[in-house]
Parts: structure tokens; C-alpha cells; sequence
């Protein structure tokens, strides 16, 4: 699963350094004294807060708080320093801006062990467009990242996933939790594996739900979403609350759970009122009875006993939704009995934020649970298989992780076919444990970033310019990259070498570019056949890597990755070997460690991109110093890619 095997706070080195943490401290306040009326949230960011704070680094956090247009001084930060000083039992500093004078001041001040926290981060309308300029003028204040705030990870914004883009980053505690229970949880489950989806639209759990039935054992349906199943039935609903547009969908979905030989449980009974109000008259009826006059408001009790007993004889539970009209009391009781279900089962049982949190805290089941998710979305993605930049963007567990690199080079260049088989690979290689990035050419870019949004596929673009604008045709710069969301950028590429005469130093140029606007660059190095028959393969790889390199430090390693292209064994019916495929990778590494560091070498990543094709990738993968490939014609074919992104070393 992409969102786990990510860098976690314990695995970075923060003593001395200036740490940025996103926290999510958006916590809920009296309209009139504008004081905290929970505290929850700054309560579940301080085990990473301490630590931080015990191993001597310099803490800056960022939140944000509410949904300001621009300065409002009733959603400053002020009221959380306040609340924070008094939990951690020492001064937190507070920034009276973001990025201004007096944060960058307060900063560049702190003192190892000191805390200080920005100014909510949304005074700036470039945070939620994951601004890269302001990504960068935030990066500039630290040194290291860290996200904590799980509740927006599923959020693409500046403070979520941009500082990831300039700085070497880890997870928190909290989202490291988040990840090994609720993502542990999906990826190997404790069978059987029960979910509980309920809430008042299908729409809002398609994706959920499509997901699941290839995952779960029993999937239990409650809430409103039900009527729309009743109706895909045939059942009349009365004036139940259902999406007759998705209708047929959910008729879809019950033949889909029948192929999988999934348990779908839908309400047996039902109990419907007159009227949409909590003192509404109402009675239960059996399920396919629903009265012309009346509408659904909550399971049934013959209902929420079948339910019970699933979700007892259950490894796991995951629960997403209430069972009805849970804000009524006279319509909780559903919900009621599955949270007390829950609560009483020997189940891993995790709850997924939301309503669903809300109800098991208010019923006082927080404590009979194995864990409550903080985030809502989040959460709710999770379950929906996606991606979350905020997770996604973290640093790996293993700096080199295997990456498949495919070059599509001047084809599949129309977006609607660079989609197509952007869809047959999104399907192949959904489980791969390697990095999978796809450069297609610009005419497809928009539409390929377009089609892996929340996926696990990454986008890269075969060449940039340094410029940010001006008279340069038929260029394209890197700030307009970062601005699409494109990845990662390939430079001094053997073809651009040759066709277009670039010289080392125009990658060196272009490398930094790449990074000064958060594109991880892919520098490729390799000889011509006339080189390596002339003895002069390690000479050539020598000047450049230390030309390309020149100027760029060991601290940007975490955001550039190396190709090694033998030329001469590209389109020639020539083939390098695994060995020398090796030695040329090793050689590399070892001029890396010449220049910086032994450490720092071997935690860049290096590929190999000699014609990798399905028969070799195994081989050549499995070599000491190779990071995996840069792949091209084999690329196109979404068969073959598929066969080298899931190869593991």
C-alpha cells in the first residue's frame, strides 16, 4: 500500500535542527469568547511535540484554524499558543505572521528544545492552492518536515504536501498510527474482515464501497445510503431520503458483492416516521414495507441484532457512518447498538472519524475501541484506496525504493490515449511496492497528472526550462511544471544530448531549477559506444556527475534521482550485462561518496536505463547498486511495464 512504509519521526536526526510539523490544531471555539471548547486535537499532537522537544530541536508549527479570507483576528493562532503553553508546560512562541519578518526572525532565534508556532497559515489564500513560491518561503524556515495532522491529509495544500517538495520529511506519531492501524488494517486484515458503512448518500461512498468488496468479508449497509439499495430492489421507500440517479449503481454493486461472494447485509426492518423531526411519530416495518406516508430514519432492532452478531464473530471492524438519524435521540438507537457491538467484541475495531467518531465518543465507547481515526476525509479516503499527498509526499521508509521509470519519449502523445494506458497500468501494478512514474510528452502531461489524482502512479516530464517565462519557443519551464503538479522532470537525457547539443553544464542549470521550484529531477549520465570502446566509460562518468552535481547539496540528494544510460546499448541490439550495469551504478556511487559522503551516496537512488525490458528487469534489479529502471519502449506496453514495476529486488 503506497500511503505506508514511510519515514517515521524516530528515523530522522533533529537534534540542533529547526523542525517545521504540521499540526492540526483547527480546534472548535466559543462564538463569543472565541475559548477552546475541545482541546483534542492539540492533546493528540503533543507526544510528537515532546519528542521533538526532548531530542533538542527547534519546534516551529503550522496549522491552520477555520476558513479565514485573509487576516481575521477571531481565528489568530493566539488562543491555541495560550492552551498549547499550558499542556506542555512551557512557553510557546507565537509568530505574529507566516511568512513575514517577525516569524522568519522568531525562527532563525529559537534555541534547541524551544517551541514556537505560526500564525494560522490560511491567512494565506496560496495554502490551499499548494502554492510552490510560498511552499518554499515556508521551507525556508526549517530545515527538516514533519506531518502530524492526519485530519488533512488528504489535502494536496501547501503545508500538507509542498514543504515535502523542499525538505527532507518524516510522519508523526499520529499519522504514524494512523497508518499502521487503519492502513495495517486494509493492507492485512484479521479475517473475517467486516466494514460498516452508513451515512445519507451512496455518492459519498462509491468509491468506499467499490473498494471494499475486494477486501471484506461482510459489508453492512446502514443510514440513508440503504434506500437507494431498496430501491435498486424494487422495494417502495416511501418518501425515504435515496439518490434515484444511482439507482442502478447500486444494483451494480449488489451483483458485484454476489461475483466476490461478499456478505452485503442490508436493513431487514426499518423504523420510518411522518416527518423529518425529533419528535416525529414513528413505528418499524419490515424493510420491503416502507409506508407511501412515511420515510426511513434508522435500522431496526431485529436489524442491529444481525448486524451484532457479524460484527462478533469478526477479526476486524472498520466503521464508517451512523446507522440513522443519529442526532434525533429517538433515531440514535441504531447506531447505538452497532457502537455497543463494537465496543463488546474481541474485534480489531476501528472507527473512521466523522459521525461515526463522534457517536462512539458521545456514547462513551472511546475507550472499549481499538482506534478512533482523527480524521473524517482522511479517513474515509483511506478507505476509498486513494492516495493521500499528505502521506504520499513523506519521505520512504527505504531512501531507495525500487522506482520504475517509464520514458514514453515523442509517443502516446494525445491525452485521451496517454490516459488509456495510464488506466491498464493503474490497474497492473496496483500492488507494486516499487515507485512508478510515467513521462509522458507535454502534449499529455495535463491529462496524465489528471488521471493518476490520488493514485499511486507519479508523473514526470522529459525535459524544462530554466527560465521562468519569456521568449522561448516551444519550452516549457519548470515552474509551469510544478504549477500542473508534475512530479518529477528527466534532464540530460542522451537524446537531448545529442539531437539538442546539451552540454553538462545546461543539466546542471536545469537541475537546479528543477528544485528551486520543487521538481525532483532525473539525471541521466552514460557513454556513447566510441566511449566505452576507447576505455574512457569512467572518465566520462566521472566529469559528469561531478559537472551536473556541481553546485548542489548533499541535503537535495532525498529529492534527485541518477540514470545510468549506457548509450551504446540503447536501440543498438546491444545489451549491458547485470554486472556491468553494476559496475557503471557502483562507479557512479562511489564518485557520489568522493564529492559528499559515503553516507550520502548510498542513500541516493540509482537506475539503470540500458533497453530494461521484462526478460532482464529481475536480473539488472537485483544488482547492489541498482535502484531499479529507467525504462523506455517497453514502457508503452502496458503488459511488459507492468511485468518490470512489479519486480522487487
Amino acid at each position: 500500500m503506497a500511503n505506508l512504509n514511510k519515514r517515521n519521526l524516530t528515523e530522522m536526526s533533529v537534534a540542533g535542527k529547526r523542525v517545521i510539523v504540521r499540526v492540526d490544531f483547527n480546534v472548535p471555539r466559543d462564538k463569543k469568547s472565541n475559548e477552546i471548547t475541545d482541546d483534542n486535537r492539540i492533546r493528540k499532537a503533543l507526544p510528537t511535540i515532546e519528542y521533538l522537544v526532548e531530542e533538542r530541536a527547534k519546534v516551529i508549527l503550522v496549522s491552520h484554524l477555520g476558513r479565514p479570507k485573509g487576516f481575521d483576528e477571531k481565528l489568530s493562532m493566539a488562543v491555541v499558543a495560550k492552551r498549547l503553553s499550558e499542556l506542555l508546560g512551557k512557553e510557546v512562541i507565537l509568530a505574529k505572521d507566516v511568512i513575514g519578518d517577525d516569524a522568519k526572525a522568531k525562527a532563525a532565534a529559537l534555541k534547541d528544545g524551544e517551541v514556537m508556532l505560526l500564525e494560522n497559515v490560511r491567512y494565506h489564500g496560496e495554502e490551499t492552492k499548494n502554492n510552490r513560491a510560498f511552499a518554499k518561503e515556508l521551507a525556508g524556515l526549517a530545515e527538516l518536515y514533519v506531518n502530524d495532522a492526519f485530519g488533512t491529509a488528504h489535502r494536496a495544500h501547501t503545508s500538507t504536501y509542498g514543504l515535502s517538495r523542499f525538505l527532507p520529511s518524516a510522519a508523526g506519531f499520529l499519522i504514524q498510527k494512523e497508518m499502521e492501524i487503519m492502513g495495517g488494517a486494509l493492507a492485512n486484515p484479521k479475517r473475517p474482515f467486516t466494514a460498516i458503512l452508513g451515512g445519507a448518500k451512496v455518492s459519498d461512498k462509491i468509491g468506499v464501497i467499490e473498494n471494499l468488496i475486494d477486501k471484506v468479508d461482510n459489508l453492512i449497509i446502514g443510514g440513508a445510503m440503504a434506500y437507494t439499495f431498496f430501491a435498486a430492489q424494487g422495494y417502495t421507500i416511501g418518501t425515504s431520503l435515496f439518490e434515484a440517479d444511482k439507482v442502478e449503481l447500486a444494483r451494480e454493486l449488489l451483483a458485484k458483492a454476489e461475483e466476490k461472494g461478499v456478505n452485503l447485509l442490508l436493513p431487514v426492518d426499518t423504523v420510518v416516521a411522518s416527518e423529518f423531526a425529533a419528535d416525529a411519530d414513528y413505528k418499524t416495518v419490515p424493510s420491503d414495507a416502507i409506508p407511501a406516508d412515511m420515510m426511513g430514519m434508522d435500522i431496526g432492532a431485529e436489524t442491529a441484532a444481525a448486524y451484532a452478531e457479524v460484527v462478533k464473530n469478526s477479526g476486524t471492524v472498520v466503521w464508517n457512518g451512523p446507522m440513522g438519524v443519529f442526532e434525533f435521540d429517538n433515531f440514535a438507537v441504531g447506531t447505538r447498538s452497532v457502537a455497543a457491538a463494537i465496543a463488546d467484541s474481541a474485534a480489531i475495531s476501528i472507527i473512521g472519524g466523522g459521525d461515526s467518531a463522534a457517536a462512539v465518543q458521545k456514547l462513551g465507547f472511546a475507550g472499549k475501541v481499538t482506534h478512533i481515526s482523527t480524521g473524517g476525509g482522511a479517513s474515509l479516503e483511506l478507505l476509498e484506496g486513494k492516495i493521500l499527498p499528505g502521506l504520499a509526499g513523506l519521505g520512504d521508509k527505504n531512501p531507495r525504493r525500487l522506482m520504475a521509470a517509464g520514458n514514453w519519449k515523442m509517443n502516446k502523445g494525445l491525452p485521451a490515449e496517454a490516459a488509456a494506458l495510464i488506466g491498464e497500468l493503474l490497474k497492473t501494478t496496483v500492488d507494486t511496492a516499487s515507485e512508478v512514474v510515467l513521462a509522458p510528452p507535454y502534449t499529455a502531461l495535463a491529462a496524465a497528472v489528471a488521471a493518476t489524482q490520488y493514485k499511486h502512479i507519479e508523473i514526470a516530464a522529459q525535459n524544462g526550462h530554466i527560465a521562468e517565462k519569456g521568449a522561448y519557443t516551444g519550452e516549457i519551464a519548470m515552474k509551469m511544471l510544478a504549477e500542473m503538479g508534475v512530479e518529477y522532470c528527466i534532464v540530460g537525457h542522451s537524446e537531448r544530448r545529442e539531437y539538442f547539443h546539451e552540454t553538462n553544464a545546461d543539466v546542471n542549470a536545469k537541475i537546479k531549477a528543477a528544485l528551486d521550484w520543487g521538481v525532483f529531477p532525473i539525471l541521466c549520465v552514460g557513454e556513447t559506444l566510441e566511449q566505452r570502446e576507447a576505455g574512457e566509460t569512467f572518465d566520462v562518468l566521472k566529469k559528469q556527475v561531478a559537472e551536473c552535481l556541481a553546485g548542489v547539496h548533499a541535503e537535495d540528494f532525498f529529492r534527485i534521482v541518477i540514470a545510468y544510460e549506457p548509450i551504446w546499448a540503447i536501440g543498438t541490439g546491444r545489451t549491458a550485462t547485470a554486472e556491468q550495469a553494476d559496475e557503471a551504478c557502483g562507479f557512479i556511487r562511489s564518485e557520489i561518496a568522493g564529492h559528499y559522503s559515503e553516507a550520502d551516496a548510498a542513500k541516493i537512488r540509482i537506475l539503470y536505463g540500458g533497453s530494461v525490458k521484462p526478460a532482464n528487469c529481475l536480473e539488472i534489479f537485483s544488482q547492489p547498486n541498482v535502484d531499479g529502471g529507467l525504462v523506455g519502449g517497453a514502457s508503452l506496453k502496458a503488459e511488459d511495464f507492468a511485468v518490470i514495476a512489479n519486480t522487487e529486488k
